[in-house]
C-alpha cells in the first residue's frame, strides 16, 4: 500500500495490531510509550515522532520502503 499522508500511516498501524489482537494499553506498556501517543498515531496526528512511528511499524511487523519517483 501506498502511503501519502499521517492518516494513512495510522491507519495501517492500526489496522495491523486489531490483527495481532493488541490493545493501545498492551502495547504502551511493551514500548514505554503513552496510550495517548499511539492514539494520536493511528488518528494520523501529523506532528508524531517519526523514530517512534517508525519503532512501533517495526515492531508490528510492518515494512516500510522509500522509492525514488519516476
Amino acid at each position: 500500500m501506498k502511503i501519502t499522508d499521517t492518516a494513512a500511516f495510522g491507519a495501517e498501524l492500526r489496522k495491523r495490531r486489531k490483527q495481532l489482537n493488541y490493545t493501545q494499553g498492551y502495547l504502551a506498556d511493551f514500548t514505554g510509550f503513552s496510550v495517548s501517543f499511539i492514539s494520536d498515531l493511528e488518528r494520523g496526528k501529523p506532528t508524531a515522532e517519526l523514530g517512534k512511528a517508525l519503532y512501533l511499524a517495526n515492531l508490528l511487523g510492518l515494512d516500510l520502503e522509500m522509492k525514488e519517483r519516476v
